[in-house]
């Protein structure tokens, strides 16, 4: 068997379009659950009972059920109840809420490890609770964090690749169609991993030179 890259290298422009989707969706998600972890951590230190109650239920369900399945939920179950939503709204939206409850329990040990003498000098400043949060709480979780933040999105866009079951036009969805158009899978899926290591390395390095550069954060770049 002979490999043969030269009858696929006509498709990487179409796949560079699909890892620009993937990174797309993945920024997106994680952003918007970023702001729900937060939400979700601010509620577990700080909310009443009932609001503790209530974040718990929604961590415990999505992280102990599979992000597929929530998607599939998403896409087949709701539109039983007039709900309808289209590929890109229902992997966005289950990738949203599955990465909120993750980034919930990260944000939480951020919360915990925050020196009290912080809060209680924001306390004696007069801070309301949001100030407390906006400006203590949530640069102290961003720079102990960064890490643990940074692998989360690094797995988030990997992630993307379940989008294909969906027929979300990303990589993976444009490796397949390419494969099945010219039968070349060594090749086809070989070039679809070779953009999702550079996607991982750039995205690294991204996030490395932002945490340098903002949080004075100390890791690796990958």
């Amino acid at each position: 068997m002979q490999l043969q890259y030269g009858q696929v290298l006509g498709y990487l422009p179409d796949f560079l379009i699909g890892a620009a989707i993937a990174l797309i969706i993945a920024f997106v998600a994680f952003v918007l659950g970023l702001a729900i972890g937060l939400a979700g951590a601010s509620t577990l230190a700080y909310g009443p009972r009932w609001a503790r109650m209530l974040v718990r239920a929604y961590v415990s369900f999505f992280t102990n059920t599979p992000q597929l399945v929530q998607i599939f939920f998403l896409f087949f179950a709701l539109p039983e109840f007039g709900v309808l939503l289209s590929p890109v709204q229902a992997v966005l939206i289950g990738m949203t809420l599955n990465a909120g409850a993750y980034l919930t329990e990260i944000q939480r040990a951020g919360f915990q490890a925050l020196p009290q003498a912080e809060i209680d000098a924001a306390e004696t400043l007069g801070f309301t609770r949001l100030q407390t949060i906006r400006h203590v709480i949530a640069p102290h979780i961003v720079k102990a964090l960064y890490p643990s933040l940074s692998n989360q999105y690094i797995i988030m866009t990997l992630g993307t690749s379940m989008a294909a079951i969906f027929g979300v036009e990303e990589l993976t969805a444009r490796a397949l169609n390419a494969n099945a158009i010219s039968f070349r899978s060594i090749e086809i899926f070989s070039l679809a991993a070779l953009i999702y290591i550079v996607l991982t390395i750039v995205a690294s390095a991204i996030l490395y030179a932002i945490g340098r550069a903002m949080f004075r954060v100390k890791a690796k770049a990958f």
